[in-house]
């Protein structure tokens, strides 16, 4: 109870830092996962289009899938530099295998009696794509962004060993100071925001997935 009470102390001394700290780590994390979203999303399409490119492209990004967080924020440092940047740039690229792979398994898995159906009744190919293909595809992949969002919340903490700030900024200095309040500041918040996507993605996943037959 002692150390609740210092670290909600210490946030209360320090709330205008944290305050900033927060907004870096949203700003951070809502823009890599928008720009990842438009990026790989419409690639996960094209690889489940392509039996020739889809799978290589699969297997590729699912391998890149075991680099850690910091090796590849650290990456951009020679060519990027520190600071925000280079982070969204690195977390960004962190998000693209849940969604391409999501994407792309959505897809394929769709029934393709359901498809000739729709085709059968008339349908164009893009009128398929937008009101049958999709739609019945959008559970795995929101499944993909909610895996996607989780990753880059936990990994924007990582961003601040390049300058980026964030939240990460009170775990790292906790750790440099062996400071339990600091890493708790930082460490709280953090998972409330993880907490928080994952259960509006859970609710948007509930509702754009189809009532069973």
């Amino acid at each position: 109870m002692d150390l609740l009470r210092d670290v909600l102390q210490y946030a209360m001394d320090n709330q205008g830092r944290l305050q900033d700290a927060l907004g870096v780590h949203l700003r951070l994390s809502l823009y890599a996962l928008s720009i990842a979203m438009a990026i790989f999303i419409p690639l996960g399409v094209l690889a489940s289009r392509s039996r020739r490119i889809g799978p290589p492209l699969v297997a590729l990004v699912a391998a890149a899938r075991v680099v850690p967080s910091l090796a590849l924020l650290f990456l951009m440092l020679p060519l990027l530099g520190t600071g925000f940047r280079p982070a969204l740039v690195a977390l960004t690229i962190l998000a693209g295998p849940p969604l391409i792979v999501n994407t792309d398994a959505a897809m394929r898995n769709v029934n393709a009696f359901v498809l000739e159906s729709a085709r059968g009744l008339g349908m164009n190919p893009l009128q398929v794509f937008a009101k049958v293909h999709l739609p019945l595809s959008l559970p795995v992949i929101v499944t993909g962004v909610r895996s996607a969002t989780i990753d880059i919340i936990a990994s924007a903490t990582l961003a601040a060993f390049i300058g980026a700030g964030g939240l990460g900024t009170f775990i790292l200095s906790g750790l440099t100071l062996r400071d339990t309040r600091l890493l708790l500041v930082g460490a709280i918040p953090v998972i409330a925001l993880a907490l928080t996507a994952e259960a509006i993605l859970n609710g948007v996943e509930r509702l754009v997935t189809p009532p069973a037959t």
